[in-house]
C-alpha cells in the first residue's frame, strides 16, 4: 500500500489542483492561491527529478542463491540492496523469477537509510526438474516527497538448475551417521546375524562383546584381546525406477516419478556412505538409463545427473524387458529396490511373475505408494448417499493395496507400501533393517 501510495501521490495532487483551478473560476480570489501551489509543486517536482537522476549516486543490487536448486524444497535467496545516495530512499525491487514457479508478486517495499543496504531473504519451491531462468532485478527508488520514481535495472540473468532434493539427501544423512541424533522417522538398527568382516585384534575395553575374546592372542599378550569386526561393504544397491503413464500421478505438486527420484537420490548417498556400490536402472516401455554400480567418488554426480533428466513416459511398463536388462547388467547377489505404482491388484499380476524370477538372483524390494487423498475419504464423514459410495470405494481400493503387501509376502518378497511423502524415510529404514539382518 505504501508503494501504492507513493506512485499515486503526484496524480493525486494534479487532480486537486486542476479542480482547485475549475473552481477559482467561480471564486476569482482563489485563482493566484492555486497558481502559487502549481508553481510550489512544479518546483518540487523539478528538485525532486534533479536529486534522483542527475546526481552521479545510484542503487545497487546482488542476488545470492545456491549453485542448484532442490526438487519439492524450500530453497533461500539473498537479495542485498545497496545505495550510494545521501538522503534516505523510498525502495521497491521486483525480481523476476523463472516462468514455472509461476509466481507474479514478488516485490518488496522498504525505507533505504542514507548510503544503507538492506538485505532481503525470501524462498522459492520449484515443482519439476529442469533449467531455471532468473531474470533482472527491478528497483524502483523515490525520495521522501513521493513525486517522482526512478528506475533502475540490475543486469542479473543466471540459469540455475533444479535437481532431485540435495536439502533431503543432506537431511536423512545427518539422521542416519549422526549418533546423537535424535530426529524421528530413520530407526536406529542392531546388528544381527554374523556378516561382519574381522578387522582388527585390540586390546579389550569394558563393553566389548566377550564372544569376540581371542584367547591365543590373549595367551601371547598376558591380556583380554578382542577380535573387531567391520560391516560388509562392496555390496551392490540399485534404485530401479519405473517411469511409465503410472508414475505420471501428482502428489502436493510432485508427481510420483520426483518422489522417487528424491528417494533414489537419498539412498544412493546412504548406501555409498556406508561403503556400498550404488547404481541406477530406469525403464517404461523401453529401458532408459542404466548405471552399473559403483562406488568411488563421482558416483553420486553421476545419479545425481541422470536423475536429473529423467521424464516420465505415457506408455505400460515392460516388465520382461527390465528382466532382461537387470540379468544383462548386474552379476552377483544385490539389493534391488523397485520404485513402481500399482493402482490395481491387477496390475500387480501382470508383474508378478517377473518379480518372482528377479526375487531368485536378487534381494528385491517392492516399493509403491499409498494413495493418500483416497486414504482420507475412507475416514470422511457421509452426508448422503454419493458419499457413502465414495468412501466404501476409498475403503476398497485402500484394501486392495494392503492385499497387494500380502501377495508380495507370500512369495517372499520384500515390501514397502508408502505415503509419497514418506518415502525416503521407508526405503533408508528398509535398506538398514536389510543390512541388521544380514540379508545382503
Amino acid at each position: 500500500m505504501k508503494s501504492l501510495y507513493l506512485k499515486n501521490r503526484l496524480f493525486v495532487i494534479l487532480l486537486l489542483i486542476a479542480v482547485g483551478f475549475a473552481l477559482s473560476f467561480g471564486f476569482n480570489f482563489l485563482f493566484p492561491i492555486f497558481k502559487v501551489f502549481l508553481y510550489l509543486l512544479l518546483a518540487l517536482v523539478l528538485v525532486d527529478v534533479m536529486v534522483l537522476f542527475f546526481q552521479k549516486q545510484t542503487v545497487s543490487v546482488k542476488r545470492e542463491m545456491s549453485e542448484q536448486l532442490s526438487l519439492g524444497d524450500e530453497n533461500k535467496v539473498k537479495l542485498t540492496v545497496s545505495s550510494s545516495y545521501s538522503i534516505p530512499l523510498e525502495v521497491e525491487v521486483i525480481d523476476e523469477l523463472p516462468y514455472q514457479l509461476q509466481l507474479r508478486d514478488n516485490s518488496f517495499d522498504f525505507s533505504l537509510s542514507p548510503t544503507g543496504k538492506r538485505t532481503i531473504f525470501y524462498t522459492v519451491k520449484p515443482h519439476e526438474r529442469g533449467v531455471y531462468r532468473f531474470g533482472n532485478i527491478n528497483v524502483f527508488v523515490s525520495t521522501i516527497l513521493g513525486l517522482v520514481e526512478r528506475r533502475y535495472v540490475v543486469e542479473s540473468e543466471q540459469e540455475i538448475g533444479v535437481y532431485p532434493s540435495i536439502l533431503q539427501m543432506r537431511k536423512h544423512e545427518f539422521q542416519v551417521f549422526n549418533k546423537s541424533s535424535q530426529a524421528q522417522g530413520v530407526k536406529k538398527m542392531r546388528r544381527l546375524g554374523n556378516t561382519n568382516e574381522f578387522e582388527q585384534i585390540k586390546s579389550y575395553v569394558q563393553g566389548d562383546n566377550y564372544k569376540h575374546i581371542n584367547w591365543k592372542a590373549t595367551s601371547r599378550k598376558n591380556k583380554l584381546m578382542v577380535n573387531q569386526y567391520q560391516d560388509e561393504k562392496s555390496q551392490q544397491i540399485y534404485c530401479i525406477i519405473d517411469k511409465s503413464r503410472s508414475m505420471k500421478m501428482p502428489f502436493e505438486n510432485l508427481t510420483l516419478l520426483d518422489y522417487a527420484i528424491n528417494s533414489s537420490l537419498v539412498m544412493s548417498n546412504i548406501a555409498l556412505r556406508k561403503g556400498d556400490k550404488a547404481g541406477l536402472i530406469t525403464f517404461s516401455n523401453k529401458i532408459g538409463a542404466q548405471l552399473k554400480a559403483n562406488r568411488n567418488s563421482t558416483q553420486l554426480k553421476r545419479i545425481m545427473e541422470v536423475l536429473f533428466n529423467q521424464k516420465t513416459e505415457f506408455l505400460e511398463a515392460n516388465y520382461e524387458l527390465l528382466y532382461q536388462s537387470v540379468k544383462r547388467t548386474i552379476r552377483g547377489r544385490s539389493l534391488l529396490l523397485m520404485y513402481l505404482n500399482f493402482e490395481s491388484f491387477y496390475s500387480l499380476k501382470r508383474a508378478l511373475p517377473i518379480l518372482r524370477r528377479l526375487n531368485r538372483s536378487y534381494l528385491i524390494v517392492v516399493i509403491f505408494f499409498e494413495n493418500t487423498e483416497i486414504s482420507q475419504a475412507t475416514e470422511m464423514e457421509c452426508e448422503n448417499v454419493g458419499d457413502i459410495y465414495l468412501k466404501t470405494f476409498a475403503q476398497k481400493f485402500t484394501n486392495e493395496k494392503k492385499m497387494m503387501v500380502q501377495e508380495l509376502r507370500k512369495y517372499g518378497i520384500q515390501s514397502i507400501l508408502s505415503k509419497p511423502e514418506e518415502l525416503s524415510v521407508n526405503s533408508i529404514n528398509k535398506y538398514l533393517e536389510l543390512k541388521s539382518r544380514g540379508m545382503i
